[in-house]
């Protein structure tokens, strides 16, 4: 099984259509793959073999997509790249991967050359949009190199694509997906949402899983898809406005822009049925607002890199439980554990754990860390939730988040979530702070809506008239915004540095 037979079997069954709108310019899937062959086949001219790794590093674009599949074709394994990533971790990427090839914009030339020069391996860089000395020029190898390109058929183990976790608790680590495990993730997905071929928007970053995921399950739906090369907005309203997709994934981040965006009344967004949100909790708060002001439901759903990226989601045409995040995709087997990794009661609090054949192989290089977290085919995700009487799924914490005040286990997000209701705040992130008395204390960084003042002491307030005093934070600080990976998800240690 090769992940790329996705693409294959979307050409097969829709025939030719519009699959792509990117900056307003349509492209079909009979073009996107003709020059996802051409790219194939350039890249085994310069010496590109099945197993090697392939460095990708751009903000979305058609030439993104095209590269995927061209790698795929070829045996060849991705290697995506958060392009916001710092120096020294896109040193390490370039350097622990073993990447022979980049493929990337000159937006990010000086990051990719200054890494370039520390990786010994990588032996071309080739320019998605520019030509430059001592880089390859993307339009002009696709133009040299013939369209008849047979895909590899590689083992369902077989290693598809490298991808490094944000960093958010340390150096990334890479994550190991086969193709198998891809192509799996995307049937299921599919299966559980049980859509036509509804026309999606999407500005998540092909870099990420959650992306990625998107990506290969739109195939299947054989939909057509509008695709940004980051998001903004306005420009997102106008999308909509204009293209009336039917459905999009987004991130908590991006729901909240749309909340304190003044332009949202100059448009016509009532094309979108399913909103989706995913990678990042969706404060209670937040889904209240929006169905307020965009008469919408949010359906949140979760999933880690190291099983794909989607693996549950509240059901399009069931019941939505506000605060929950669904129930697991088909084919994804999820409980609730304790910590001798027994299965604990409906209602009672625990690790979330799940297994099926989407789970990573584990991490690059890294095989005490793979076995920290995979036992007995289980994966061990590290956010604390329960399950209700329905089966829904509620995530309560991460288990990396806890703060332990005199021994006693204290929930940021039930913080978070109470702050988030004071009608001056628009974020929240809490995080635990050293304290001689209690080990740990508690501290809420808040940003404030457009144009607000708030004191100290107006939040500690706030939070007293529902808290106790022992879960009340100790301090306050405003700052202007939250330190958040590139799908929106708050840096944590990011904030206790600022503690």
């Amino acid at each position: 099984m090769n992940v790329a037979q996705l693409a294959e079997d979307n050409l097969k069954k829709f025939g030719e259509y519009v699959s792509l709108v990117f900056e307003d310019k349509e492209f079909t899937n009979v073009e996107l793959d003709r020059v996802a062959r051409k790219l194939g086949n350039g890249l085994k001219r310069i010496g590109v073999k099945r197993g090697d790794m392939v460095i990708v590093q751009s903000s979305n674009c058609p030439e993104v997509l095209q590269s995927f599949q061209a790698v795929w074709k070829i045996g060849a394994v991705i290697v995506p790249i958060n392009f916001l990533m710092g120096d020294e971790e896109t040193i390490h990427i370039y350097r622990d991967s073993g990447a022979v090839v980049v493929i990337g914009s000159s937006d990010f030339l000086e990051k990719m050359e200054g890494a370039r020069a520390k990786a010994p391996n990588v032996k071309n860089l080739i320019l998605i949009d520019k030509e430059v000395p001592n880089a390859l020029y993307y339009p002009k190898l696709v133009e040299e190199s013939s369209e008849e390109l047979e895909m590899v058929a590689t083992d369902d183990d077989e290693l598809a694509i490298l991808i490094y976790t944000a960093g958010t608790t340390g150096r990334p680590k890479g994550v190991m997906l086969s193709h198998y495990a891809l192509y799996y993730n995307a049937e299921m997905q599919q299966e559980t949402l049980n859509m036509g071929p509804l026309p999606s928007i999407s500005s998540l970053p092909l870099c990420h899983s959650y992306g990625i995921a998107s990506m290969n399950t739109t195939s299947i739906m054989g939909a057509k898809g509008i695709l940004m090369r980051w998001f903004q907005v306005e420009e997102f309203f106008r999308l909509v406005d204009k293209y009336k997709p039917a459905i999009t994934a987004a991130v908590p981040m991006m729901y909240t822009l749309m909340l304190m965006s003044p332009e949202a009344d100059k448009y016509d967004l009532s094309s979108i049925k399913y909103w989706v949100s995913g990678s990042a909790p969706l404060s209670l708060e937040t889904a209240r607002a929006f169905k307020e002001k965009f008469g919408a439901t949010i359906y949140e759903g979760w999933g880690l890199t190291e099983a794909g990226a989607n693996n549950s989601v509240n059901p399009l045409d069931g019941t939505t439980k506000i605060g929950s995040i669904g129930l697991p995709m088909k084919g994804t087997e999820i409980k609730i554990f304790d910590d001798e990794d027994h299965e604990i009661p409906v209602g009672e609090e625990g690790e979330i754990v799940m297994r099926g054949p989407m789970l990573m192989k584990g991490y690059w290089n890294l095989p005490e860390e793979t076995a920290e977290v995979l036992k007995a085919g289980w994966l061990r995700t590290g956010d604390i939730g329960y399950k209700d009487g329905d089966g829904y799924i509620f995530i309560t914490e991460r288990k990396k988040d806890l703060i332990i005040k005199a021994g006693e286990n204290i929930f940021p997000r039930e913080i978070e979530e109470l702050l988030m209701t004071h009608p001056k705040v628009a974020e929240v992130g809490v995080v635990g702070i050293k304290d001689e008395v209690y080990g740990e204390d508690i501290k809420a960084f808040v940003v404030l809506n457009p144009g607000e003042q708030a004191t100290e002491e107006e939040m500690i307030e706030h939070c007293k008239k529902r808290l106790t005093n022992f879960k009340t934070p100790k301090s306050v600080q405003f700052i202007e915004s939250l330190p958040k990976n590139i799908m929106g998800k708050v840096l944590k240690k990011e904030l206790r540095k600022l503690g």
